[in-house]
């Protein structure tokens, strides 16, 4: 059987369809390629980003912002010490952009001015920390990106 030009262009444009759709189709079904969004809520929080700067905007006022520092046991999170314990409350999230299961919440709860987030928590790799936390009526936000 003789192919003539005409005939192989569109032998050429069935395969070349053919290997784009196999792609298509592979990449859309394969669980490893799978992408969700970055948080659930996004457009929530999107809309918080005012409240969050105003936040941030306070923490830079303090004479002294959150730190944390990595020990054996974990991270801790140290306050600053001029503050009184039992007047701060809040949440701390902890954020891991590559695998959402692993993303957890915990309360301030504070018996001195050091916080610790057990080391059995955390795997390593990046986690961004967020502590939304107030002091007599005043709303702080600490941020940070880590690698633990």
């Amino acid at each position: 059987m003789k192919i003539n030009w005409g005939t192989g262009i569109v032998l050429a444009f069935i395969f070349f369809i053919s290997f784009i759709l196999y792609f298509v189709i592979s990449m859309t079904v394969n669980k490893k390629y799978e992408h969700d969004l970055v948080v659930e809520n996004y457009y929530n929080q999107e809309l918080e980003f005012e409240n969050d700067m105003n936040k941030q905007k306070n923490a830079q006022h303090l004479k002294e912002d959150i730190t944390w520092k990595r020990v054996p046991e974990g991270i801790i999170l140290s306050f600053p010490k001029d503050m009184e314990l039992s007047k701060i409350t809040g949440k701390v999230f902890l954020y891991r952009p590559s695998n959402k299961q692993l993303d957890f919440e915990s309360a301030i709860s504070l018996s001195d001015h050091n916080l610790l987030i057990p080391d059995k928590s955390l795997l390593g790799g990046r986690w961004n920390i967020k502590v939304d936390w107030q002091y007599n009526g005043n709303l702080y936000l600490y941020k940070k990106d880590i690698v633990y």
